[in-house]
């Protein structure tokens, strides 16, 4: 892997589930520091887009390629590309009874980094990430997402984030289900996670949570691949004017 490679560069890609195509070619790079926003309507083949970055084997590459800091990862297997530095958000995180959010992140750093932190080190990082991120300490004892709100699920994600620090973030819908106040918060923990080293792949059908993250590049995604891109005036227009209103693109 290089540095002065693009974080990632997907390029003509395919997927399927089982005998359903899903993706349709698509060709997407992020650079480090770039926030990219990604918005399609419901089915177009978003959170199918997420999965594939990340290696679920639910889903089969038919073509094309992924490339990750300059490395094919098309074939790698979902633990490499976390190793590496690649992070999903799920759009319905799953909750782990009797396994505490602390003793997650100990495990998934040592994934991560392949360094063991003591018990103690660990928690006060944690508490260093909560108290950036202006929330409860007790969080860290609580087990992992078990009675969680929808709201506390998401911060979750956005303090696994700052843990482990990943170069890549790849966000699966984080605002779905989500009030204006929790709405807030994940994306006030997103702007003090974006750095000129980190880039984000931030999927989502809303506009509203581009009230509180600006990017700097818009996607329009629909049957499965990328119709449009331009900057954060492009979701203006989506707002306007609708996902109907580029279905002319579609051949």
């Amino acid at each position: 892997m290089t540095d002065t490679a693009p974080l990632l560069e997907i390029e003509g890609l395919h997927a399927s589930a089982g005998d359903h195509q899903i993706l349709n070619g698509v060709d997407l790079t992020v650079r480090r520091g770039e926030i990219h926003a990604l918005m399609g309507p419901n089915g177009s083949g978003k959170s199918t887009l997420a999965n594939v970055l990340m290696g679920n084997p639910t889903y089969k590459v038919t073509e094309g390629s992924v490339r990750y800091r300059g490395e094919d990862i098309t074939s790698a297997p979902a633990t490499d590309r976390g190793a590496a530095g690649m992070f999903l958000a799920f759009q319905h995180p799953e909750a782990i009874p009797g396994v505490s959010v602390l003793q997650f992140l100990r495990q998934a750093l040592s994934n991560r980094t392949g360094t063991d932190l003591t018990v103690l080190e660990l928690r006060l990082k944690v508490m260093d990430a909560m108290k950036d991120l202006g929330m409860e300490s007790s969080f860290a004892d609580r087990y992992l997402n078990e009675g969680f709100s929808g709201g506390e699920r998401k911060r979750n994600e956005v303090l696994q984030m700052a843990v482990l620090e990943p170069e890549l973030a790849i966000m699966d819908e984080t605002d779905s289900g989500l009030d204006i106040d929790a709405l807030r918060t994940v994306a006030d923990g997103v702007n003090k996670l974006a750095t000129p080293d980190r880039g984000f792949l931030i999927i989502t059908h809303y506009q509203r949570l581009l009230d509180f993250i600006t990017p700097d590049i818009v996607h329009i995604f629909m049957d499965g691949r990328i119709l449009d891109s331009g900057g954060p005036e492009l979701a203006t227009r989506l707002e306007a004017d609708g996902y109907e209103s580029f279905r002319s693109v579609i051949t």
